[in-house]
């Protein structure tokens, strides 16, 4: 009944046809494509692809690498998986497949949009068996899926059961709702204790130059140091990002892909990368050098300049991504699950890993940026 393939780059692909299955989303082809040839180490990129009578009705992207299981747990479950590696140093670092991307919001499947909704399920099914027989090709004995879309979660959550995989829950995801005319309305929203400690933390920007940009330009070694400033101050990290990665996202993204530059005097403290498009602004990467950007409030100004940056462009909701959940629900947030899936091939190890699963870890990068 279906036909599926497994590519090693969108390049063989025309661009229509992906753009077809996952028309309007912001992290689409080019998104995808920039991520494919940022040259990020240790990654290769799958893209898999279901056909029915030689027509494309779904798809989606994946990746493969080594990863470090302990990473993914803190506390108690964080202490059990080093003491396991002390012993086992292999099995603490299985090649991992896994449908989604580790630079996407969240793991999504693109289907044709005259596939009935019945068919759905019978077509997330076979491109789930066609990335599993390539994971086994690439000898990959750890599988999962990286924050399966919310709007998808039924639809993730029966095929995977069925499939052996066990569930975890994923770093939820906050966005803000743009329904005020203006901050001042915006403000008079929050909780008295909030709204005072904002106005007094937005007197910093007196003190603090914002710039818009199309590109890093000639500050992009100085803000590849913010991120990796940053990036240190995580708990866990998947993935590290390229000088490749910023400029393929900005020239491949050009009006969709803007970095707010963050200067106090002459110094550039801090660089936001956002993507819009025209209803959604979402928040990629927030880096800022930790001392001095915490001084002059610079996580939260970057808050207030995305706000009014959605207010004038007129678009309508304020996606701010994983990190810093406790600060976004002060700051009127919404918070929209996530789920993560596994299943490792060896039966025992499998079993063990479902049982340390409640001592995930959300995100790696929680707390870090203000």
């Amino acid at each position: 009944m279906f036909e599926t393939r497994v590519l090693t780059s969108l390049d063989e692909l025309p661009r229509a046809q992906w753009d077809l299955l996952f028309a309007g989303d912001l992290e689409g082809f080019d998104y995808l494509r920039a991520v494919e040839g940022a040259g990020l180490a240790g990654f290769s990129w799958r893209y898999v692809l279901v056909h029915r009578q030689g027509r494309l009705v779904g798809a989606a992207p994946a990746f493969i690498t080594d990863y470090r299981l302990e990473t993914t747990f803190e506390g108690t479950g964080r202490r059990i998986a080093e003491r396991v590696r002390r012993f086992a140093p292999g099995v603490m670092t299985p090649r991992l497949a896994c449908l989604g991307s580790p630079c996407t919001e969240t793991a999504t499947v693109g289907f044709a949009p005259d596939l009935p909704a019945e068919d759905r399920p019978a077509v997330l099914a076979a491109l789930i068996q066609a990335f599993e027989r390539d994971a086994a090709r690439a000898e990959c004995p750890l599988m999962g899926v990286k924050d399966a879309a919310f709007a998808q979660a039924e639809l993730w959550s029966r095929a995977l059961a069925r499939a052996g995989y066990s569930a975890v829950p994923g770093q939820a995801i906050a966005d803000l709702v743009i329904d005020f005319p203006d901050v001042d309305a915006y403000l008079a929203r929050l909780s008295s204790g909030v709204r005072r400690d904002m106005c007094r933390k937005l007197r910093a920007r007196a003190g603090v130059r914002v710039e818009l940009r199309a590109t890093l330009g000639p500050d992009l070694p100085r803000a590849m140091a913010l991120y990796h400033q940053t990036l240190a101050r995580a708990a866990a990290r998947l993935e590290t990002l390229t000088p490749a990665f910023f400029a393929q996202v900005a020239a491949r993204m050009p009006g969709r892909a803007v970095f707010a530059l963050y200067y106090v005097g002459d110094d550039l403290l801090a660089f936001n990368l956002l993507l819009e498009d025209g209803e959604v602004l979402l928040d990629k990467f927030f880096c800022m050098e930790a001392e001095r950007g915490r001084a002059h409030n610079l996580y939260f100004l970057s808050w207030f300049h995305n706000l009014e940056l959605c207010l004038r462009r007129g678009l309508k909701r304020y996606q701010s991504g994983q990190a810093n959940l406790a600060d976004k629900l002060r700051l009127g947030s919404r918070l929209t699950p996530a789920a993560m899936y596994f299943r490792h091939r060896n039966g025992l190890l499998n079993g063990a890993l479902r049982a340390l699963a409640p001592l995930v870890l959300g995100d790696p990068l929680e707390g870090v940026a203000a």
